[in-house]
């Protein structure tokens, strides 16, 4: 099988359209490239499909590479006969591939091997044969140094064929497919641990079982943390009598005087051997589901986050409230850069409000704020009452932001490169002004997982959830394109084919040239070839450059056709753009060559009429209800303004503007059945909710979207 072939098992798409993107992907051209700029070679395949097909071809050189060391290994050991051979290059089947290593596998001495050096192995043979009626008599004659007696015999024997059951695949073919049929997961608590602090929120796990099968992804990964943290045990079963039926119809063949010893022996392999490596092996592939299931919510979410609306190039007072230790205050310009650093202290116990408004109304003024960011942590509702009272000279908005992985970006690398000389507190503030300005720029300075917009993320697989979160940056970073001029070394390492020594280097040369006036001029940043400008270009934007193109999401390569298409038209490129009534003149088809084709130029058309148009939504005002300001103030009933803010497979929170977030259960999203909360609400879209239920001893808030 191809590694073509392999794929197009798994992608409903044509094979031509396989074959080109696997081509260019090995020409090292990257997905957003792909996705956007060579849609006529893939057949419109858009950036999840190509990725898809990215990882399938990965799985199968992996696949391939694990044939080979198989072949290998069997080989060096003498025993890779032709039929064995043929079956391990014919299999593209992981868990098949291991099966079939299974027998030739390194390890521990087992009960078999023991056997096997006390001469029991013809033995085992006769005995498996299943056609002799005197296995007893001929036991007696295997008797020696170290087999004591007849029972001592048999048991070496069938302790063989338990090996040999356990190893045959078939039966573990059979036992896999009940398993993922019927089994069943069960959790008994740890009575020496039932007490222990941590315990009451797994209570719900003490004594639970259900199919395993019908186990939605956020309670298998509870009931596994439960037994991680060691209250609860757990198990994954199926009836036993069900089990032993199939490997009796596969292992036995008479009725004599072997059946016994055949039945001892299927027992003892399913017991000892095939159960703990099947209910392993089904748990884990249920884990690996969950997994995926948990990384893909944290991937939309964080894509929502990171595609939130932004403010724009504005200047911006950001606050990082605070009680006793102040509020740290920044002003930021149009670009984010710090203008200037204060701390106030309107709140108790200093109280210095006065003192506050005057020194905010005067910041206002001499840094020209268009806008105030407050952080949403400790002090933040009494913080926005506060700004709200202050009367200033012109009309400054105000947005409460989230602030949620502040404190890790301004402990970090990136920001002591930033701001050497400030403390964190500054650093934390200049993060939450940035945010409001254009979330996309400053989020990706900090570790997705410390955003906490996911579920389980510390219990998923690291390696997994790190890849699709680094895939999902770089797809909202390249479909929202980058200001080359303003942007951060970490940003633009984002970028299609840039990466992060190139980035540093684009920084660099930024600071030593000043800024960029043609996208050409990328061509002279050092080690920045054709093929990393062949990726990268169209991703980035030059505000008032030398071509009006390099503001726009057309290629370089397709700028002649742009030049030819004005020129038809007796227009400039510039009075083009952003003509609607001459676009809408232009017909696709006269301007395609080898290698740009009709989906492409309709896109360079449809780019035409609004160029560099920025995907996201513009930032609105939001704001909380003024009578509620803690948990206390709840009452059953009450419907109140909220922002979503974490979303999961049973739900989404809502930021009421309080310390506590509501949970709005998936059944009271809205009436009728809700199969993705995703279809229902978005990260950070503003909500109207009512409140069910208050629990302030467990600080739990139920909500309804069913008003």
């Amino acid at each position: 099988m191809t590694n073509i072939q392999f794929i197009a098992k798994s992608v409903q798409t044509a094979v031509i359209n396989i074959q080109k993107t696997v081509q260019l992907l090995n020409e090292d051209c990257t997905i957003p490239f792909i996705s956007r700029y060579r849609k006529d070679q893939t057949g419109n395949l858009d950036e999840v499909v190509i990725e898809q097909i990215a990882k399938l071809n990965k799985q199968y050189d992996e696949l391939v590479k694990r044939k080979e060391s198989i072949l290998k290994t069997i080989e060096e050991q003498g025993q890779l006969s032709p039929e064995l051979a043929k079956k391990i290059q014919e299999s593209f089947d992981l868990q098949e591939l291991e099966d079939l290593y299974l027998p030739f596998k390194k390890k521990k001495k087992t009960k078999a091997d023991v056997a096997r050096e006390n001469g029991l192995e013809p033995l085992a043979i006769i005995i498996f044969a299943q056609k002799s009626d005197n296995i007893d008599y001929i036991s007696t004659q295997y008797i020696n140094e170290n087999v004591i007696n007849e029972e001592a015999a048999l048991q070496g024997a069938r302790d063989i064929i338990a090996e040999w059951i356990n190893e045959n695949i078939q039966v573990r073919q059979q036992l896999r497919r009940l398993f993922q049929r019927k089994a069943t997961i069960t959790t008994k608590v740890v009575k020496t641990k039932k007490e222990e602090d941590g315990a009451q929120k797994f209570s719900h796990y003490f004594d639970w079982s259900e199919p395993l099968g019908k186990t939605p992804p956020h309670r298998l990964m509870a009931m596994l943390r439960a037994e991680n943290e060691g209250f609860v045990k757990l198990k994954i079963e199926v009836d036993i009598d069900e089990a032993y039926d199939i490997i009796d119809e596969l292992v036995l063949k008479a009725q004599n005087d072997t059946t016994p010893h055949i039945q001892l022996a299927i027992e003892d392999s399913y017991k000892r051997l095939l159960l703990p490596a099947i209910s392993n092996e089904t748990l884990q592939e249920a884990k690996s589901k969950a997994d995926a299931n948990s990384i893909q919510v944290f991937a939309t979410n964080l894509s929502q986050l990171l595609l939130a609306p932004p403010l724009g190039e504005k200047r911006i007072l950001a606050i990082d409230p605070g009680y006793r230790s102040g509020c740290k205050i920044v002003c930021l310009d149009e670009k984010g850069d710090l203008l200037y650093n204060e701390t106030i202290y309107p709140h108790a116990p200093q109280n210095e409000d006065a003192m506050a408004m005057k020194k905010i109304r005067s910041m206002v003024n001499s840094y020209k704020i268009d806008a105030i960011a407050i952080g949403n942590g400790t002090a933040s509702r009494e913080t926005e009452f506060f700004v709200k009272k202050i009367a200033f000279d012109k009309e400054v908005q105000v947005f409460v932001v989230s602030e949620a992985g502040a404190s890790v970006y301004s402990a970090s690398k990136i920001a002591r490169e930033e701001f050497p000389n400030y403390d964190v507190t500054v650093r934390g503030s200049v993060s939450i002004g940035r945010r409001l300005s254009d979330p996309l720029a400053e989020l990706v300075k900090i570790d997705p997982k410390a955003i906490g917009v996911g579920q389980y993320q510390h219990d998923v697989d690291q390696n997994k959830l790190k890849e699709e979160l680094d895939v999902t940056v770089i797809r909202c970073v390249n479909s929202v394109g980058i200001n080359i001029n303003t942007a951060s070394k970490h940003l633009l390492s984002y970028v299609s084919g840039i990466g992060e020594k190139l980035a540093e280097n684009i920084v660099q040369y930024r600071s030593e040239n000043g800024p960029f006036d043609d996208r050409k001029q990328l061509k002279k940043v050092p080690r920045l070839g054709e093929k990393a400008f062949q990726q990268g270009a169209a991703f980035i934007r030059i505000k008032e450059g030398k071509n009006p193109l390099d503001n726009s999401a057309v290629h370089p390569e397709a700028y002649p056709i742009v030049e030819k298409m004005a020129k038809d038209l007796k227009l400039s490129v510039q009075e083009l753009i952003g003509n609607k009534e001459k676009t809408a003149l232009i017909k696709a088809a006269n301007y395609t060559t080898p290698e740009i084709g009709i989906l492409t130029l309709k896109d360079i058309i449809k780019e035409l009429e609004k160029p560099g148009l920025d995907p996201r939504k513009s930032a609105k005002i939001f704001e909380f209800d003024p009578n509620v300001k803690s948990i206390k103030d709840l009452k059953s009933g009450m419907i109140l303004p909220g922002i979503v803010n974490n979303i999961t497979n049973f739900g989404c929170f809502v930021d009421i503007g309080i310390k506590e977030s509501g949970l709005v259960h998936i059944s009271q999203l809205k009436a009728g059945f809700v199969s993705d909360v995703n279809e229902v609400v978005k990260l950070h879209q503003h909500v109207e909710v009512k409140v069910t239920e208050v629990d302030e001893d467990r600080k739990r808030i139920q909500l309804t979207m069913i008003l």
